[in-house]
């Protein structure tokens, strides 16, 4: 019997088709930035330094799966003109099991952009390669001057940045629910072509400059043939560390780490950059000796907490509104991170105390113990009582995504120049949405349910023996 496609059984996971893409990403990125190469060597240093101090944490990451995805562990960053180019990228994404977590506002920080977060969100998936790419939109309404904002726009409807054949690919793996290995493969190299840096931008000279004065990041989403990444992200288990290190390979650090203060029990995201190359660009109205020069593209690391729930949240956001309104300089007061610091002092720093507080999200299992005793221990047995008789371990729940403060402290930071900072607070989650061809997933939520699944997980298994 023939038949037009492929059985199910023919076809890659979505899981290895991610793992594909970041591995082939990050090969193009390292070629594009060569200083992401030595970032990523830096990187490895300091997390192998770390494991080897540390055999408790070691030995925590092990158990809980972490270990072997640190090292292919990134994302990435673009940014976007149009609702078409959004929504179709929601569906390139989607071939690689990736979906649009969490809605953040930029413009509260000055920077005219709403996003999310596209990355896998079951717990097997994030094991498997935890990619994620966070995709902004540009908001011309932010823009002041109608006509600039009318013009911006035209030249973004002039624009195509997908390839003919990643088009073919992603409806074909639509419609056969994936893609073959000889198929994904195509695609990776189709959907590169997206991300890829273009040095030819498809503006003249003053376009680029007035688009520029109104916000640089407005001339970055708009002046070229696509939105080529501008930061690969590799994942740090010791920022500071790095943050140190990185003048002594010659990368020009920003000069304060993002996020909360360093702490014993890592919370959230730390995230640093090295500032961003000025790269030659050609406009549409050089001549040969001409070249003018754009600058976009930074190498930029992270250290992943735990997630916190909604309490642990809103006092995360409550100490650091504090802190950034003090005489309303933000991060850029000399004395930043020791006013971060003394204002964190209020946050727990111990994972029994954050659990018992329930500040935080974190996965439990049997213990080896736990496991031997199964049969002894009732179903509805008291999970704080498991814990403390080691019965029961409770590892921390990785925070998988991003915080718009940050995100917009990094962007602000590889900008340079003055930027417009008076925008006001525009969420406007629903707008988005619309644009984007589906509701984003609540972060908090997703947590929520892994924490859960694993407790279900205990009893069951507590459950299944007694019975």
């Amino acid at each position: 019997m023939s038949t037009t496609h492929h059985t199910p059984a023919h076809l890659v996971s979505s899981d290895e088709i991610r793992t594909r893409f970041s591995r082939a990403m990050s090969e193009m990125y390292r070629t594009e930035v060569p200083q992401y190469g030595t970032l990523v060597e830096l990187v490895a240093d300091i997390n192998a330094q770390v494991l080897q101090a540390d055999p408790a944490l070691q030995a925590q990451m092990a158990h809980s799966g972490e270990l072997p995805r640190l090292d292919v562990e990134r994302h990435g960053a673009i940014r976007v003109g149009t609702a078409q180019e959004l929504a179709t990228l929601r569906r390139l994404f989607a071939v690689m099991g990736m979906q649009p977590v969490g809605y953040y506002d930029l413009s509260v920080a000055g920077v005219p952009v709403h996003s999310t977060a596209f990355r896998p969100v079951t717990d097997a998936a994030l094991l498997a390669n935890p990619f994620r790419v966070f995709t902004s939109l540009l908001r011309l309404e932010l823009i002041a001057d109608p006509a600039l904002r009318a013009q911006a726009a035209a030249i973004l409807a002039q624009r195509n940045i997908f390839t003919p054949g990643v088009l073919e690919l992603i409806a074909q793996a639509e419609a056969a629910g994936g893609l073959d290995s000889a198929d994904a493969d195509r695609f990776v190299q189709e959907a590169l072509e997206t991300f890829r840096w273009h040095s030819e931008a498809t503006v003249d000279a003053a376009t680029y400059d007035a688009l520029q004065k109104s916000h640089r990041l407005v001339a970055d989403v708009v002046c070229f043939k696509g939105p080529h990444i501008n930061h690969l992200t590799p994942r740090t288990l010791d920022i500071d560390a790095a943050q140190t290190a990185m003048p002594a390979r010659g990368m020009d650090a920003k000069d304060v780490v993002e996020g909360p203060p360093r702490r014993a029990c890592p919370i959230l995201l730390r995230q640093t950059s090295f500032k961003a190359l000025k790269e030659a660009v050609r406009f549409t109205d050089a001549g040969a000796d001409r070249a003018g020069a754009h600058t976009a593209r930074f190498g930029e690391i992270e250290q992943r907490g735990v997630a916190l729930t909604h309490q642990g949240r809103a006092l995360y956001d409550r100490l650091l509104g504090e802190v950034r309104s003090m005489g309303n300089a933000g991060s850029a007061a000399a004395d930043y991170p020791t006013r971060l610091a003394q204002a964190f002092a209020q946050f727990p720093d111990s994972h029994a105390e954050l659990r018992r507080q329930g500040l935080a999200f974190y996965r439990y299992s049997l213990t080896a113990q736990g496991q031997a005793q199964a049969g002894d221990l009732a179903a509805d047995a008291d999970l704080e009582q498991l814990l403390a008789q080691g019965l029961v371990q409770a590892d921390p729940i990785t925070y998988e995504d991003f915080l718009p403060v940050s995100a917009a402290g990094i962007f602000q930071s590889n900008l340079g120049g003055d930027e417009q900072k008076h925008y006001q607070a525009h969420a406007a989650q629903q707008a988005f949405e619309a644009d984007l061809g589906a509701p984003v997933l609540d972060e908090i939520a997703l947590y929520a349910q892994s924490q859960q699944r694993s407790i279900d997980a205990v009893r069951a298994a507590l459950g299944a023996v007694t019975a």
